[in-house]
């Protein structure tokens, strides 16, 4: 008999909640136990406008692991509260599914060192769209040949980390294949600070945020006489949803943190 998987969502309010609170509801083998929202506290989901799931809301995150019990925290807040949210499920023996970016290195450490403790799968994701997975294993397979690369990450006027996590990451697997190199003329100068971006490594990343737009970027290398543009565009939140499902099942089988969906995909 198949095993079902008791999922809490900790945001279901949210644009990215309620896509994840249907996938769970209409997806064989899970289970949605509750959520964790800042109000409505003992009150069903299904009293909130929007949502026919009877899920009991909880505010207090600790105390719906233990009256729950569940197998998997799927996080889609922010950064300060993910990481809460995250080392308390870790604590009550419940595995984090974090998808929320901004996290500062000490709490990523935290969270490694304490989900490696505790035999515990965790999964922290800057993106969950296959797509956009696949554009930044392309970018990192791309810079073994090209040296000069520029990023150019767009999200919605909303989000509240620039550089986006995903161009973050991004950045991250191309340092694993490219040397370490200053782009641009040497004497070149800024008129107006921040024209050129920000530097990583000297990568230039650059952050558009506007309205109308869900999650893009474009992953941008020059060589002589060419150009290679590596691109990928999530137009609705649907499109992280399939990666959420492969995190819930994955996770149950892990039993450390893992950075980036990449690192569970073929």
């Amino acid at each position: 008999m198949e095993q079902v998987i008791s999922v809490v969502i900790a945001g279901p309010r949210g644009k990215m909640g309620k896509e994840a609170v249907k996938l769970v509801e209409n997806t064989q083998g899970m289970k949605l136990s509750a959520v964790i929202d800042r109000k409505y506290n003992h009150q069903k989901l299904s009293d909130i406008e929007g949502f026919s799931s009877d899920s009991r809301i909880y505010t207090d995150p600790e105390e719906c692991f233990k009256a729950e019990q569940p197998d998997v925290l799927i996080d889609l807040t922010t950064p300060e509260t993910g990481y809460l949210h995250a080392k308390t499920a870790l604590l009550n023996g419940v595995r984090p599914v974090i998808g929320t970016t901004g996290f500062t290195q000490h709490e990523l450490n935290e969270l490694k060192d304490l989900s490696k403790s505790k035999q515990l799968g965790t999964i922290i994701a800057p993106n969950f769209a296959i797509g956009a997975i696949l554009m930044m294993k392309f970018s990192q397979m791309a810079a073994k040949y090209f040296e000069d690369v520029e990023i150019i990450e767009m999200h919605h006027d909303q989000k509240l980390d620039a550089p986006s996590g995903t161009g973050l990451k991004t950045a991250e697997m191309i340092q694993e294949q490219r040397k370490s190199k200053p782009q641009g003329h040497p004497d070149e100068k800024e008129t107006v600070a921040g024209s050129r971006g920000g530097d990583i490594d000297g990568i230039r990343i650059h952050s558009v945020r506007l309205p109308g737009l869900v999650a893009h970027q474009q992953v941008m290398f020059g060589g002589d006489g060419q150009l290679l543009t590596i691109k990928h565009d999530s137009h609705d939140r649907g499109s992280f949803m399939s990666g959420v499902k492969l995190c819930i099942h994955s996770v149950m089988n892990l039993e450390e943190l893992v950075y980036g969906v990449e690192n569970i995909i073929d």
